[in-house]
């Protein structure tokens, strides 16, 4: 596996507007291998990219210079978790079944996460969760 590190390149040549809106330069490369033995016929990558498109189009965070742009990691560490959360916890998949979330396909929770209901469920609402990163991370 390939691991680029990025950063500024301070030449001193480059504006401020060129710095702010061209990708950072790449400083450093991290070769790292990774063994294992997997079966060759169950290779795909469809379920990964159709993951990645789903958090791509459902954060507005990723969508980079806009209002949504995160400027602190911590920041957008809590919004991925939030999204994963609704994703995994009260969303529910039409491919699990009608009203079904991957939580309780897997048997972690009884019913959906809806923020209705009992009072534990209303805390870790998705709206509730927001608030609570909000306070501890201070808004993006």
């Amino acid at each position: 596996m390939l691991i680029e590190q990025y950063g500024v390149d301070d030449n001193g040549a480059a504006s401020p507007t060129a710095r702010r809106y061209s990708p950072n330069k790449v400083t450093g490369e991290d070769v790292r291998v990774i063994t294992g033995n997997p079966d060759g016929e169950r290779i795909s990558t469809s379920y990964v990219e159709r993951q990645n498109l789903t958090m791509r189009m459902s954060i507005r965070r990723f969508t980079r210079l806009t209002n949504g742009f995160s400027k602190k990691v911590e920041s957008l560490a809590a919004s991925v978790a939030l999204h994963y959360m609704h994703y995994n916890f009260a969303r529910p998949h039409s491919s699990l079944g009608r009203n079904t979330t991957p939580a309780m396909a897997a048997g972690i929770r009884q019913s959906r996460l809806d923020g209705r209901g009992d009072r534990r469920a209303a805390r870790l609402s998705v709206a509730g969760l927001t608030a609570e990163v909000e306070a501890h991370c201070g808004p993006s």
